[in-house]
């Protein structure tokens, strides 16, 4: 064995410590800690033949690394929809990096983190307030499971028309799928399922500030079709302005017509935790499939998110994802195994963390989360709102603030605005396009988020306006 490696087995409980007292302090700190890093970094291309172990690896990853890493996990990390990470949800991210499991099967023979999987959904089906009738698993994210959901809405499509998509390859021109306000990764995973990333229809929205499905629109567009079945994709939050499709309506339409019905509610989905915004996603039970990010509002390390598909269409999603040159795993039917129903065949134990959040902090836990951050994007709205220089793109309806300057004239600055304001190192978010005018976004998911770090982003979006028209 090498020297290295049999030495740091024998220093395994000194390392571990040097590894917790540096979290500690990362964790202590996050609030000071910069959001953002403009620093270039030389890298290098050549691995010694010789190693120098771990401590000493530590010791280049903190010179080299460790304080140029960013706030991401912190209190004011707006940019993108990046949650943070508990408490509980640290401790069952680095016992699932100790225990190591593949988690495949779920039948008792092996290792038994399927068993915490299956566990694990049905718990977060109980947080969101949907039925057990939904199967459900662990992925990297969003874009993994919206890759998920749709190949087993193109198998679906397929079996309507007496074809074996997964068998015998897509027919692009077979399948009609409408949306909205999709997300990218939704648009990424109809290129990846080979359906194409410009083979969908886009219906109208609503007018007065909506990113809605306009249900007018999408009744033509279905009676278009006569009769053709087709994948509807629909939004549980947008990424702008957190808007929702009326998943009533569409219960309405998916009793009279032939489709598969798929939601995006990788954050907005949580709305579901609050009794005051639980009626947003008012009939998503219904649905054929969804997805839920849990590395955001969840608050879980990142990479883990989760489909969930409804147990009716469980031989689809075999026949989709099974490992059929694979005899020696068994009959995906008759033995559980999560390789069979996902694209993955080799996974950590990703439910883990969400085990350990769920049962930690209970649904009062995630609700008093929720709507924390619901009233700090208010907060913030509120205070753009009120500036001369600013507008506000869309209400507040959930927990994301989209923005601009005022005035057609000001859009060539407002890319400079943020980056002025980025460049702080106090807040950070991210730009965006809304309705044709470049914008700044601000997501609230972070359970550390408090009423100080929003006076703090006051105090720094008032002082580059300040310099700006100074």
């Amino acid at each position: 064995m090498d020297n290295y490696l049999l030495n740091d087995s024998a220093q395994a409980a000194v390392l571990l410590e040097q590894i917790k007292v540096q979290s500690l302090a990362y964790l202590q700190n996050l609030s000071n800690r910069p959001t953002t890093a403009d620093v270039q970094v030389e890298t290098t291309d050549q691995l010694n033949s010789e190693g120098v172990g771990t401590a000493n690896a530590l010791q280049q990853f903190n010179d080299r690394f460790e304080k140029i890493m960013v706030a991401s996990s912190g209190p004011r990390y707006w940019g993108f929809v990046t949650g943070g990470t508990t408490p509980a949800a640290i401790a069952g991210d680095w016992l699932a990096t100790v225990y190591d499991q593949n988690t495949q099967t779920a039948n008792g023979q092996g290792d038994i983190s399927a068993i915490i999987e299956k566990e694990t959904i049905q718990l977060l089906l109980n947080l969101l307030n949907l039925p057990a009738d939904f199967l459900g698993g662990f992925v990297t994210g969003a874009t993994m499971s919206n890759f998920t959901c749709l190949g087993v809405a193109r198998q679906w499509v397929g079996k309507v028309l007496n074809k074996d998509f997964a068998k015998e390859g897509v027919s692009p021109a077979d399948i009609n799928i409408f949306s909205a306000t999709p997300h990218s990764s939704s648009v990424k995973a109809l290129s990846m399922l080979g359906i194409g990333s410009s083979s969908y229809t886009r219906v109208k929205t609503l007018e007065s500030n909506r990113e809605a499905i306009d249900m007018d629109d999408l009744q033509n567009k279905i009676n278009e079709l006569n009769g053709k079945p087709f994948i509807l994709i629909s939004s549980a939050g947008t990424v702008n302005t957190v808007d929702f499709d009326d998943f009533n309506t569409i219960v309405q339409l998916k009793n009279k017509y032939n489709f598969f019905w798929h939601i995006d509610a990788a954050f907005g989905g949580f709305a579901a935790c609050s009794p005051k915004y639980k009626y947003l996603v008012d009939g998503w039970q219904y649905a054929d499939s969804i997805t839920i990010d849990c590395h955001k509002w969840l608050n879980v390390p990142y990479e883990n998110g989760c489909w969930l598909i409804k147990e009716k269409h469980k031989l689809l999603q075999v026949e989709t994802f099974q490992n059929s040159n694979a005899p020696y795993l068994g009959d995906p039917l008759e033995h559980f195994s999560y390789l069979n129903f996902l694209p993955e065949n080799s996974r950590r134990l990703k439910a883990l963390p969400v085990w350990f959040s769920l049962i930690a902090y209970g649904k009062n836990g995630y609700k008093d989360i929720v709507e924390n951050c619901i009233g700090m994007a208010k907060q913030f709205g509120n205070f753009i709102q009120q500036q001369k220089a600013l507008e506000l793109l869309a209400p507040v309806r959930l927990n994301t603030v989209c923005f601009t300057l005022n005035g057609q004239e000001e859009q060539s600055r407002v890319q400079t605005l943020l980056e002025n304001i980025n460049a702080s190192g106090r807040i950070f978010m991210t730009a965006t396009v809304y309705k044709g005018r470049i914008a700044i976004r601000a997501a609230f998911v972070n359970w550390r988020t408090s009423i100080s770090d929003i006076d703090i982003a006051i105090e720094v979006v008032e002082e580059e306006l300040q310099k700006m028209y100074s």
